[in-house]
Formats: C-alpha cells, structure tokens, sequence
C-alpha cells in the first residue's frame, strides 16, 4: 500500500510546528507596526468576488431530493416523539390532579 505524500512522520511534525506557530499568540512586544491596508479597486474587488463564486459547487437534484426526503423523515419522528411525550405528561398530570382532588 502505497503512503500519500507528506505522510511520513517528520512530514506531519513539520505541518504541526506549522501551524502551532501560525495559532501561537506573538507577545506584544515581538509583534511589529501595523501596515496600512492596501486599498483593492472596484475592478479587483469584482475579479475577486468573480473567482470566488467559481468555486461554489451546487448539489445535485438527486442529493437535494435525498436530503429532502431525509428532514421529512427526521420532523416526522420528532414530531411522533413530542406526542408521545406530550401525552404520557398529560395522562401523568391527569393522574395526579385525580388523587389531588380525591384526596
């Protein structure tokens, strides 16, 4: 069985000392001057709202329709648990207000 690239054990020590720099607070006084943010144009801001939506991916219809039909299972049994759980509390509450009111 052939190992995926970068799945040797000094590989994944590399990517954890990575990002455990990249996470780590930088102590104030390490931590240089703010830059001024540079200002994008309309015309790049559009390019870039442009390949931005490129990389959406939309279901398929037959994943929305199996998704659909999946939450209409899930409401059917939370609402089929609610009843019940709503009529074993009203029978419980019935049984109690009796032997109050016999009592």
């Amino acid at each position: 069985m052939a190992r995926k690239p970068g799945s040797t054990p000094q590989a994944m020590k590399n990517r954890a000392a990575k990002t455990a720099a990249a996470i780590a607070p930088a102590s104030a006084l390490a931590q240089p001057a703010e830059k001024p943010k540079k200002r994008t144009s309309p015309a790049q801001f559009a390019r870039e709202v442009r390949a931005e939506a490129r990389k959406i991916t939309w279901t398929s219809r037959k994943e929305t329709w199996i998704t659909s039909v999946m939450v209409g299972i899930m409401v059917v049994m939370a609402s089929a648990f609610l009843f019940g759980a709503d009529a074993l509390i009203s029978f419980l509450i019935g049984l109690v207000l009796k032997l109050a009111k016999a009592g």
